[in-house]
């Protein structure tokens, strides 16, 4: 499907020379351009008809949420037939793991998720694997790591009406994608069973799938609205992804476990060479209660730390980020840059500082450092 720029108005004023000198740019693959504008120029419309004249995915990034929030707003009003994503962190509060060695105080990491920021970003994703014309509004989040797109997309679970797929199957792989078996109460990322009939609530959607079954046979594909029941359409065939970014195939954890195991055994032998009792003991425990996590539910908290070694990338290379999920052809504009790119250079050398000091006194492997936001 095809960028489709639905405005009242066109462009003028200076805005034709400025369109067509971007796109010309681009065509010529000039690597940086600067669009330059007073406020009430109108440089979002200008950006959408760049977008609409290259058909090209996009990324839009801005330096705060409510900022991202209005340039989603004013792009789902221009591209109202196309996928306008938003994409920033979901987080309602954020305290970071950090340690303080001055005050030998430990700070665990807090936060606060809201729901419908995580569907928003899953819906995102999820966009980008299916389509080309997506136009994603993000904050700096989307120089954070998310996961490895290529263990995402080998992660979906695919029905077909007709299909022959056991009972047992589908749950076990509703649970191998962080799906939560929950029959009483029904929400975002839970799916629930009644006798041949299995709902799942869509981790990316405000919609259910209920999936009908004779005996090992897929007889029914249905969307539903998950609070009234109201049928909203039926599929031949449907895909449902990963409730989280963070999932990785079942048949590699035992392997990603002795990798995990291999790097600890190397830092203890590191750290009880430096007579750093109290840290060697500190990392043991943590890192053994996070192994017999993901070795009993695939997953634990802060597993985000363990990604160098769950995507199996060389010491020093960048996690994989939403710009990952892009294709190569893909457009970035930088709203605001003169407050964006401070923020985005900013990010790696707070977070760098963080982890080192975590490594050093034993409550975070090595590889911990490699889960960081890009450099700029």
């Amino acid at each position: 499907m095809e960028f489709k720029l639905q405005a009242e108005f066109k462009p003028s004023g200076d805005q034709p020379q400025a369109i067509e000198a971007l796109v010309n740019g681009v065509e010529k693959k000039y690597k940086h351009q600067v669009l330059l504008g007073i406020t009430g120029s109108g440089k979002t419309f200008a950006m959408a008809n760049v977008v609409q004249k290259l058909q090209r995915p996009t990324l839009v990034i801005a330096h705060n949420k409510t900022l991202a929030a209005q340039l989603y707003n004013e792009f789902q009003t221009f591209f109202p037939e196309n996928a306008v994503e938003y994409f920033v962190s979901y987080y309602d509060y954020y305290q970071p793991e950090a340690y303080v060695p001055s005050r030998d105080l430990y700070i665990e990491k807090d936060t606060a998720l809201n729901d419908d920021l995580d569907r928003l970003r899953l819906s995102a994703t999820r966009s980008l694997l299916e389509r080309r014309d997506v136009l994603i509004i993000a904050s700096v989040s989307c120089i954070y790591g998310i996961g490895s797109p290529e263990k995402y997309e080998k992660m979906l679970l695919i029905f077909k009406v007709g299909e022959r797929l056991s009972r047992q199957i589908i749950l076990e792989r509703l649970v191998e994608l962080l799906y939560i078996r929950n029959d009483l109460d029904f929400h975002r990322g839970t799916f629930r069973v009644r006798g041949d009939v299995i709902d799942i609530y869509l981790a990316e959607s405000e919609s259910a799938i209920r999936v009908e079954l004779f005996g090992d046979e897929i007889e029914s594909l249905v969307r539903f609205d998950p609070l009234t029941g109201k049928k909203q359409m039926s599929y031949q065939h449907f895909v449902i992804y990963p409730a989280s970014h963070y999932v990785a195939p079942a048949e590699h954890i035992p392997e990603t476990l002795c990798l995990i195991r291999e790097e600890l055994r190397e830092r203890l032998e590191d750290l009880n060479a430096q007579n750093k009792i109290l840290e060697a003991q500190r990392l043991l425990q943590r890192t053994e209660y996070d192994l017999e996590m993901i070795e009993q539910t695939g997953s634990c908290s802060g597993i985000e730390n363990y990604s160098r070694i769950i995507d199996r990338r060389v010491a020093g290379t960048p996690p994989a980020t939403l710009l990952d999920y892009f294709p190569d052809d893909s457009l970035i504009f930088i709203d605001e840059s003169h407050m964006t790119l401070p923020q985005l250079r900013a990010m790696y050398r707070g977070d760098f500082s963080r982890k080192s000091t975590l490594v050093e006194h034993g409550f975070r492997l090595p590889s911990a450092v490699d889960n960081r936001p890009l450099q700029f």
